[in-house]
């Protein structure tokens, strides 16, 4: 059915994302593309993928997102050495009484940092599955339930760099979206080096939000119109990533399930009730490219998943 016109609730829920979209572009100058990803993915109640080169801004960034939102946030550095009871929590052993007591990881947060997340080993980075599938955790059989929102925002450096470890498919299908920032116009980066002169822009940030309006903003996002065509557009999309002859794996059914939220939300973020064929098009890459696998041909002549995902989408007729 049909959602009613934005009334004053969620016209104060636009201004304060919109309040925070601009803060981010102040701490993050010249990337309001990414930014406005970002916000489409936290609006969609997804995770975050942020993969680029060390030293563009994704830590701070997903710091300051975090620090923005008034969510309550946990960090993990993911070093080769990391173990999956660091993340998850563990029993603890209290001589005084013999008794354990369980002591919960950082997971047990509403915004969860992984920093470099790629560097450590696939048994610690598979700990972080059930928790951003199912949003809970299950230690030693127990099964403990994560707050609600929970979302991670995920830094990876590119997998040829040294000390990494490529995320396996089923990991990577956990992301909403994967994002990358890119080096800053010369402009933007000469207006970073005077931002910074004195003190950190993060610094000062003050929360904008808080937990009951993200879990408001996922609510709505849930109730945007999807007319039937727009969907069949999607499957199209979808399933010609199925065929192509420079991939050797499509997208799942879950990226598709995740390409129906986010271009909710992306027409949510513009204000509409419904969603149109460019709010599928604004996000088919940054959701589905990592979902596919390139054949060695399309590696090896250093094709991108990304291109691959636009050719498609360009390929296909737009429903009216």
């Amino acid at each position: 059915m049909p959602v009613t016109e934005p009334g004053q609730d969620l016209s104060e829920l636009h201004d304060r994302l919109q309040k925070l979209r601009n803060t981010l572009g102040r701490v993050i100058r010249g990337k309001d593309d990414a930014i406005r990803l970002i916000l489409t993915a936290i609006a969609a109640g997804g995770s975050i993928l942020m993969e680029d080169v060390p030293g563009v801004g994704k830590t701070t960034l997903a710091k300051a997102l975090a620090k923005l939102s008034g969510a309550e946030f946990g960090r993990v550095q993911f070093t080769p050495d990391l173990l999956p009871n660091d993340i998850l929590g563990s029993s603890i052993y209290n001589p005084r009484d013999g008794t354990f007591r369980f002591q919960q990881g950082p997971v047990f947060c509403s915004v969860l940092l992984a920093d470099e997340i790629n560097r450590a080993s696939p048994r610690t980075q598979s700990a972080l599955l059930e928790a951003m599938s199912e949003g809970q955790a299950t230690i030693e059989g127990v099964r403990h339930d994560l707050p609600k929102p929970f979302i991670v925002l995920a830094t990876q450096n590119p997998v040829d760099f040294h000390g990494t470890y490529p995320l396996p498919e089923a990991q990577l299908d956990r992301f909403l979206m994967r994002v990358s920032l890119g080096y800053p116009e010369k402009e933007m980066e000469v207006a970073m080096l005077f931002d910074q002169a004195v003190a950190l822009p993060i610094d000062d940030l003050t929360p904008i939000l808080n937990q009951a309006d993200i879990l408001s903003i996922q609510k709505h996002v849930r109730e945007i119109t999807v007319e039937q065509s727009v969907a069949e557009y999607m499957i199209e999309i979808v399933n010609s990533t199925r065929y192509h002859n420079m991939l050797k794996l499509g997208v799942s059914p879950r990226g598709s399930l995740m390409l129906f939220r986010a271009a909710q939300s992306a027409a949510m973020l513009d204000q509409r009730s419904y969603v149109l064929p460019d709010d599928v098009q604004l996000v088919a890459a940054p959701v589905l490219a990592h979902r596919v696998v390139r054949t060695s041909k399309a590696r090896y002549s250093g094709i991108m998943c990304s291109d691959l995902i636009r050719e498609i989408v360009e390929s296909l007729p737009v429903p009216a």
